[in-house]
C-alpha cells in the first residue's frame, strides 16, 4: 500500500524557502522578494482550485512568481518614484471654492481696520497710488502714510492669522480679480 500524496497546501508552504531563493534572484532585494512571495502564495492559495492535480505544484508556483515579478515591472515602469510627495504636490490644485472663502475672510477682516488705515490700503494696494500720491490725496505727510500703511497690514494679518511675510492664498482667478493687486501676490 502506498503512502498517500502529500495535501497541496503542504506542497505549497515547504515550497516558501525555494519560492524566496527565486524572487531574491529575480528581484535582487530581499524586501521585495519577499513581496512577490507573499504575493505568489496568496495567488496560489486562493486558485488551489484551479491546480491540476499530477502536475508539478513547484513549476506552478514559480510560475505564479515570476508572473508577478515582471507585473511588477510593468506597473513601476508606468508609475513615477515620488517618495516624498513632491512631485504629487506640485500637481495639486487648489479648489476653485477655496479662493472665494479667502475673498470672504479677506473682506471681513479688512472692514474691521480702521478708516484711515483701509483709505491707505486701498490706495497703495488696491489702486497703485505712490506713498507720495496717497499723501497728496489725503493731504497728510509720506510718513503718516507709511504709518497707516504698516499698521493696516499688521492688523489684517493678525486677524486673517497668517504667519509673518505670509500672503493670502486665493487661488480662484475671479476672487483674484475682484481683490486688486493688494491681495493677488
Amino acid at each position: 500500500m502506498s503512502e498517500p500524496a502529500p495535501a497541496p497546501r503542504d506542497v505549497l508552504l515547504a515550497l516558501v524557502p525555494e519560492l524566496r531563493a527565486f524572487a531574491i534572484s529575480l528581484a535582487r532585494n530581499p524586501a521585495t522578494a519577499d513581496d512577490l512571495v507573499q504575493e505568489t502564495v496568496l495567488k496560489a492559495w486562493s486558485r488551489l482550485d484551479s491546480f491540476t492535480p499530477g502536475t508539478s505544484m513547484r513549476a506552478w508556483l514559480f510560475t505564479i512568481l515570476r508572473n508577478s515579478y515582471y507585473s511588477m515591472l510593468r506597473k513601476g515602469r508606468r508609475e513615477a518614484e515620488d517618495a516624498d510627495g513632491a512631485h504629487a504636490a506640485r500637481l495639486s490644485q487648489a479648489p476653485d471654492h477655496d479662493g472665494r472663502l479667502a475673498l470672504r475672510d479677506f473682506a471681513a477682516a479688512f472692514a474691521q481696520l480702521p478708516d484711515d488705515q483701509r483709505e491707505v490700503l486701498i490706495l497703495i494696494g488696491a489702486s497703485g497710488f505712490s506713498y507720495e500720491e496717497a499723501a497728496q490725496t489725503c493731504g497728510c505727510a509720506i510718513g503718516t502714510i507709511k504709518s497707516r500703511a504698516n499698521r493696516g497690514r499688521a492688523k489684517l494679518a493678525e486677524l486673517l492669522r497668517l504667519d509673518p511675510g505670509e500672503h493670502p492664498a486665493i487661488s480662484d482667478p475671479v476672487a483674484t480679480g475682484a481683490a486688486g493687486p493688494a491681495v493677488s501676490r
